[in-house]
């Protein structure tokens, strides 16, 4: 199904150009390179709010987070036939604490320009054919169980201290997509409100649904 979503080049003009000015060196495009519309992971998202299929209305500012992490491109996304067996490790995603730091960075720029903005964050959280020490059979379903109680409990602050070697071990690779958003509630004091976690050892991924609010 096609969907399109309104952007917002001005706000997302604004953003950038603030992001960059505080010292973040991020990328930004004008257009997709590969393909029309947006990716998967944004589209997705998108689909999964307009579920009654009326429309989506709201304008929408894509945040790509390079999640790919160091052996996710060399090992074909877990593709165990056909990985490259010695190969030079990629370059790794960026750290939590980067994510947690931009994402803060963003929530505060927002909330003081003359737009109101929502952030979202899209993806699962560990993915089982990305998770090596299951043998890219099941999720980490002990680490995504420690993330969503740390979650609930308000102690989301800690996942700026978590290492990427960490994250990648636990196949959590798109959880950085979350850590921005964890950095953008607590810079605006955000509470979760609900929460729903679904884990599962015979899915690709458990899943994690929350909606937070100002304290």
């Amino acid at each position: 199904m096609t969907l399109v979503a309104p952007g917002h080049p001005e706000a997302a003009k604004h953003l950038t150009r603030r992001l960059l000015e505080s010292g973040y060196a991020l990328l930004y495009s004008y257009k997709p390179l590969h393909s029309p519309g947006l990716a998967h992971s944004f589209l997705n998202t998108l689909l999964y709010l307009d579920y009654d299929r009326t429309g989506f209305d709201y304008p929408v500012i894509p945040f790509h987070v390079n999640c790919y992490g160091s052996s996710f491109v060399r090992n074909k996304g877990g593709d165990t036939l056909n990985r490259t067996e010695g190969a030079e490790p990629d370059p790794p995603a960026p750290p939590p604490r980067l994510c947690f730091d931009i994402g803060a960075a963003a929530a505060r720029i927002m909330h003081e320009s003359p737009w109101q903005a929502e952030f979202i964050a899209t993806s699962s959280w560990s993915h089982a054919f990305i998770t090596e020490k299951h043998h890219y059979l099941y999720p980490d379903v002990e680490a995504d169980t420690r993330r969503f109680e740390e979650l609930r409990d308000g102690r989301f602050g800690s996942w700026s201290d978590l290492s990427i070697d960490e994250i990648e071990a636990c196949g959590q690779h798109e959880l950085l997509n979350w850590v921005c958003l964890t950095g953008a509630m607590t810079e605006m004091g955000a509470t979760p409100e609900m929460l729903d976690f679904s884990p599962s050892y015979i899915f690709n991924s458990s899943k994690c649904t929350m909606v937070a609010g100002p304290v």
